[in-house]
């Protein structure tokens, strides 16, 4: 997914796509393990979008505090 996409959900959206995220890269994990995987490159992307997912989630985390300290 796009950052643009990303920055427009919620922080609550935001875990659930972690969490998803997450459990198709352990089934990604899995099928690597068996030998059976047809896209290899959608590591590389979830890894990523999972990141981006933090670094989104840890900005507005840091802004909050900021506005509070205001």
């Amino acid at each position: 997914m796009k950052p643009s996409a990303l920055r427009e959900l919620s922080s609550e959206e935001l875990v659930q796509k972690e969490k998803v995220f997450k459990k198709e890269l352990y089934g990604l994990n899995f099928q690597r393990k068996i030998g059976n995987i047809e896209k290899p490159n959608r590591f590389r992307m979830l890894k990523r979008d999972i990141a981006r997912i933090f670094t989104i989630l840890r900005e507005r985390e840091l802004d909050q505090k900021k506005e509070v300290a205001s």
